[in-house]
């Protein structure tokens, strides 16, 4: 009852990170635009449609080049185009084609925006087209750099100062900055708050995972892990209902971020993890945490922290970690998680794996757009596809294993890459389904990383890991649109580059340890035998704090856990 509790008022926060991830997706679209005019505007002429206003005409628009004729009521004709305007200097008949004088002139008198289906966006607020377009293409990537920078910095310190305070902030902050966003007043001010934005939406994403991972137990932690990921998808599903709800760009954002706001009230009773708090050998408080899992679990059986940690003091622990044992005391930082050999081949396999997750999904997801018909509702199928997708990726992780589950299905997206390049380009249904279904591969292996990460990494770098491979994400999700540019070399080069991602990532993925039913390890000269000998580590219990004590923690949170082992 007490992990349930704790764990769906934490994911819950979780679709607010989906909902400000994708929330550009209709705050910043482009609509159909031509060059605004000084004066009142009599007819409108567009092929051989005469109409008396320009919004009737946006029903007829069909390419950026075809361009507005427009007659003045002082029987001035101009010829409108998206990004210049002519004045005709014989201004006798209203007539589509014209062969005589034009004076062209730039837009500085604003644009006309076809508000049929968004009465504002931020483009249309600050006029970010033509010569100021590169500005909205830069919306997305800065949202993503603060998502970069955030994971980072969010993980390490959760590591630090825990993970309880890091979830009261960013849960805080998310709702301070999503309000704030709608009411900046220009487009530096917007783009500052959005990144400001991205960082805590990241830190929470990030300490939420190593949050509830320490919290449930072996049983439910695959389940716990992976299903963090169906809420964020949930948060996409509600990007589309508000963008289809709400027309104009700070509603839809005023929406979106208070969507979660019951959260922000709840945050404040979660408690500290035991695991950190025994990591920082904060026995005490570890002792207060597990009495009110007991109280909350009706669980009779006493726990004694001082028990569990007694094999610390055990003078064979002593001498087998030697030297390294300062890792529990000292401050650590990603240089730690290079410690040795067998810990950096394990980092830069899994920092791999991140960024082949990300850039696969992201590929996969950008290429959907070709499907057509509503946006809204192809973004929530978008969204609702990745549900059945972890379900899978959860049943196969507790029947194969982490590890065996994820080398088969990288492998799979590189085949499919390759399978859609000999599919003709005329078999759109085919193509698109095989698209889907590379999605959906690639999104097993996107969401199976996560937990797979948490439970590769000792607690006292734990949160580090996930942020330092979620930065490696993040760095994967700026790369992929560069990567559909090179659709203008080959149509089939990011196929090709996302295969060989995939299957490179597949390969390495071999050498690294099964963590299934494992307890969590604490110390990183644990971690590094889990990988040195498997076969040893999986029949012994681990000789130091996870070993004795976090398996038991993890055993007395669930009740139906025998007291025997």
């Amino acid at each position: 009852r007490f992990q349930a509790c704790v764990y769906f008022a934490s994911v819950f926060q979780a679709m607010s990170c989906g909902i400000h991830y994708l929330a550009s997706v209709f705050m910043a679209v482009t609509p159909n635009f031509v060059c605004g005019i000084p004066g009142n505007v009599s007819s409108v002429l567009f092929y051989n449609s005469s109409e008396s206003s320009i919004k009737d005409i946006w029903t007829l628009w069909t390419t950026t080049e075809n361009y507005i004729v427009v007659q003045l009521e002082n029987g001035e004709i101009w010829e409108l185009n998206q990004c210049s305007r002519s004045k005709r200097e014989v201004s006798l008949d209203l007539a589509y084609e014209y062969k005589g004088n034009k004076s062209i002139f730039s837009c500085s008198d604003g644009f006309f925006y076809d508000d049929t289906k968004w009465k504002s966006t931020v483009v249309t607020e600050w006029d970010l087209v033509c010569e100021r377009e590169w500005l909205a293409k830069l919306i997305q990537p800065t949202f993503m750099l603060g998502v970069l920078i955030g994971a980072v910095i969010f993980g390490d310190i959760a590591d630090r100062l825990g993970r309880q305070r890091v979830i009261w902030f960013t849960s805080t902050g998310q709702f301070v900055f999503g309000i704030a966003v709608a009411f900046t007043f220009d487009y530096y001010s917007f783009v500052i708050v959005r990144f400001l934005l991205a960082m805590v939406s990241s830190g929470y994403l990030v300490v939420a995972f190593v949050y509830v991972t320490e919290f449930v137990g072996i049983k439910a932690r695959t389940w716990a892990s992976m299903h963090v990921h169906a809420f964020f998808a949930m948060g996409i599903m509600i990007v589309a209902l508000v963008g289809f709800l709400a027309q104009t760009w700070w509603v839809y954002q005023i929406f979106l971020s208070v969507a979660t706001i019951p959260f922000v009230f709840c945050c404040w009773i979660l408690p500290e993890t035991p695991l950190w708090l025994l990591s920082e050998e904060r026995y005490e408080d570890a002792q207060k945490v597990i009495n009110l899992m007991a109280r909350w679990n009706k669980v009779s059986t006493p726990c004694k922290v001082t028990e569990l940690c007694s094999v610390q003091q055990d003078g064979l622990v002593s001498d087998r970690m030697g030297d390294n044992d300062i890792s529990s005391t000292k401050k650590h930082n990603i240089l730690d998680l290079f410690c040795n050999w067998h810990m950096a081949r394990r980092t830069i396999t899994v920092w791999l794996i991140w960024f082949t997750g990300s850039l696969g999904y992201y590929v996969f997801s950008l290429s959907s757009v070709s499907l057509g018909g509503n946006e809204y509702l192809n973004l929530f199928l978008i969204g609702a596809v990745e549900l059945p997708c972890y379900i899978i990726a959860c049943i196969a992780m507790d029947k194969l294993g982490r590890r065996n589950t994820l080398i088969p299905f990288l492998i799979l997206s590189a085949l499919i890459c390759v399978s859609i390049m000999f599919i003709p380009q005329d078999f759109n249904i085919l193509i698109i389904l095989a698209n889907m279904a590379g999605k959906f591969s690639i999104g097993v292996a996107f969401g199976l990383i996560y937990l797979y990460t948490a439970e590769l990494y000792p607690t006292i770098v734990r949160s580090l890991a996930v942020g330092s491979g979620s930065m490696m994400c993040r760095v994967g999700s700026v790369v992929a649109p560069f990567c559909v540019y090179l659709r203008s070399v080959w149509i089939f080069m990011p196929l090709l580059l996302v295969g060989i991602m995939a299957l490179l990532s597949g390969i390495l993925t071999i050498m690294l340890p099964e963590t299934l039913g494992k307890p969590l390890t604490n110390t990183l000269v644990e971690a590094t035998e889990m990988g040195k000998n498997k076969k040893s580590s999986s029949g012994k219990t681990p000789p130091a704090l996870s070993g004795a004590a976090s398996e038991k923690i993890e055993m007395f949170g669930q009740e139906t856990v025998s007291t025997e082992k």
